[in-house]
């Protein structure tokens, strides 16, 4: 790898500082207040990447089993968890989103989607979102590399 040019360097930096930004703004436009940040990554991690057991979102998490239990139970209390052995080991149980849950997670996406669109009407003029709007290709095959 060449040397990197201070001002790539530098915009790097910023995208990265941004984008870090832009996503603990978001997590805390969630479901009213409901749910807490740990909760909705749950959420939003089965609801991305399926069903899984409590030993493999503990470990995706990067939190100790113990903690990932309290986190499902109060998911499970709130309904949005269905729990199902796992046909390949009948001891170990699977954890899904009931329609309750994915009704959840969708609720959550569409209000940071409100939010942002919101935000990019009130802070943006016509021709700067024009410019973000042709960013948004150039950073995805970024993110994609």
């Amino acid at each position: 790898m060449g040397e990197i040019p201070p001002h790539v360097a530098e915009s790097a930096g910023w995208i990265r500082g941004v984008v870090a930004q832009l996503h603990r703004r978001l997590r805390h436009v969630d479901n009213a207040g409901i749910l807490t940040p740990s909760q909705s990554a749950v959420l939003h991690r089965l609801h991305r990447e399926g069903p899984a057991t409590q030993g493999e979102l503990a470990a995706a998490e990067h939190v100790r089993q113990q903690s990932m239990a309290a986190t499902l139970g109060v998911l499970d209390e709130l309904g949005y968890l269905d729990r199902t052995p796992d046909p390949a080991d009948r001891r170990r149980v699977v954890i899904s989103l009931s329609g309750a849950g994915r009704d959840t997670v969708r609720g959550i996406q569409q209000h940071r989607d409100e939010w942002l669109a919101q935000a990019l009407l009130d802070e943006l003029s016509p021709a700067e979102l024009d410019a973000v709007t042709r960013a948004l290709p150039l950073l995805q095959r970024v993110a994609e590399r």
